[in-house]
């Protein structure tokens, strides 16, 4: 029985899909592959310019140095405190304030929402000077509550803007009936409309924490106390003007990348959307 032309090229269409994304998944890999060869070199061969994956004489000596011999968990603690604080008050504020945009009708309403994508044309960098100036009158200069308020304020304005428009597509009728059964306005929110934003919050969660776990500008700003670098800060003092630590270098963004990998596989369940879909019927 002769394949239909219709069905061969449904077949090399899709053969062609899956080898570019086998070619894009190879791209994306092999700088993490190379970076946790270069951690496993020995002394003797930190400068060398081979491309192996797996060096010879592979050794964990320098996952042991990072962990042991310099002040990693100092740094993780660090890094984890301001993570964390920044995804509750991130969540915290984009929900709220996003729903206020999604739901509520009232003067200045259009002007807030451009403001807030205005701040999004403006990298870190153009912000650093303000922000010391901020920071230094308010006494939150090399502290840690200094950086979770700038890695808050600059995180807000995406994850406004993805909660406003993950509740422009909740049906209004979901929280008009919840009222209409006795609960208040706020009441509908939290029983509601968040719990079906459970996509939204994640993604907004997972911004937040990246915003507050990988940055390094701002916080080599802030922070001049090597008892609060976080781990940006601890992995750039592994490198001097005479000599870098490349293993250990490598080593620790390899250990870094940990936990934001398993914070992703743990959450990725949440990242569906159309959980509203069906929630009205007509």
């Amino acid at each position: 029985m002769k394949k239909q032309p219709g069905t061969i090229a449904r077949i090399v269409k899709r053969v062609l899909l899956y080898v570019l994304l086998v070619c894009i998944t190879g791209v994306t890999i092999y700088p993490i592959v190379q970076i946790f060869g270069i951690s496993l070199r020995p002394a003797n061969e930190l400068y060398s310019t081979s491309l192996r994956i797996i060096p010879e004489n592979a050794s964990f000596d320098a996952y042991r140095q990072v962990l042991f011999e310099k002040d990693f968990f100092t740094w993780l603690r660090n890094s984890a405190i301001v993570a964390l604080a920044v995804s509750i008050l991130g969540v915290s504020l984009a929900s709220t304030a996003g729903y206020a945009f999604s739901r509520f009708r009232f003067r200045g309403k259009k002007a807030g929402m451009i403001t807030v994508l205005l701040t999004q044309m403006f990298p870190a960098t153009m912000l650093l000077l303000p922000l010391y100036v901020l920071m230094k009158k308010l006494g939150l200069i090399d502290t840690l509550l200094g950086i979770i308020i700038a890695y808050t304020a600059t995180a807000l304005p995406f994850c406004i803007w993805t909660m406003k428009g993950y509740y422009d597509t909740i049906p209004r009728d979901l929280e008009e009936a919840a009222v209409i059964d006795g609960t208040t306005h706020f009441g509908a929110f939290l029983r509601i409309t968040l719990p079906l934003s459970a996509p939204a919050l994640v993604i907004t969660a997972l911004f937040s924490f990246m915003a507050g776990w990988s940055e390094f500008i701002v916080a080599r700003v802030i922070i001049n106390s090597q008892g609060l670098y976080t781990l940006p800060l601890g992995l750039e003092s592994l490198s001097s003007t005479f000599q870098t630590e490349w293993a250990n270098y490598a080593a620790g963004s390899i250990i870094v990348c940990i936990p934001v990998v398993v914070l992703f596989l743990m959450l990725s369940r949440f990242l569906i959307s159309g959980l509203t879909l069906g929630g009205v019927k007509g």
